[in-house]
């Protein structure tokens, strides 16, 4: 279960606002983190509390297929990203790197910046805990929510082949 602090981002958020290019010369996370959505929003990293989350409209994650994008969110504290469609490349990338991503069109569409919701990726349910609404999405498979939950692909299978 997940519980955080909405911020609000339109369609077509892609890569390069998400973790601009000029910081590309590092894979650190903690250096992404810093710079995480600077172009998109200059406070956001400022203004972003561990476990936030944010909700966007169409495509969120388009443009380049680097990892960067999805470690930067998650570096920067960022629980989950709701939004009514991801870039395919991003949403492979968020799950490779351990980033919960939810599509769920009806939640995006019906939350507001400072909202709080709660999240039940397991059960498939948004609950925004300030309107009171309720929203629905296919869960992801065990398999993928464990990926998640293990901090991403590669902790993921090093965990499977310790325990074999």
């Amino acid at each position: 279960m997940l519980k955080g602090r909405v911020h609000v981002f339109g369609d077509d958020v892609n890569t390069d606002e998400i973790i601009p290019a000029r910081y590309l010369n590092t894979t650190d996370p903690a250096e992404l983190a810093k710079h995480c959505m600077e172009d998109a929003d200059p406070e956001f990293v400022r203004k972003m509390r561990p476990g936030d989350l944010i909700v966007a409209g169409e495509n969120f994650g388009c443009g380049s297929s680097r990892e960067h994008a999805p470690i930067a969110l998650k570096a920067a504290g960022v629980a989950c990203v709701v939004a009514r469609s991801f870039a395919r490349i991003f949403f492979r990338n968020a799950i490779n790197t351990g980033l919960a991503i939810i599509a769920c069109p009806e939640a995006a569409a019906d939350t507001s910046p400072g909202d709080e919701l709660e999240l039940d990726l397991a059960a498939g349910r948004i609950r925004n805990l300030t309107t009171g609404r309720a929203f629905t999405f296919p869960p992801f498979t065990k398999e993928i929510q464990a990926i998640i939950a293990a901090g991403g692909l590669m902790p993921f299978v090093k965990a499977q082949m310790k325990s074999r």
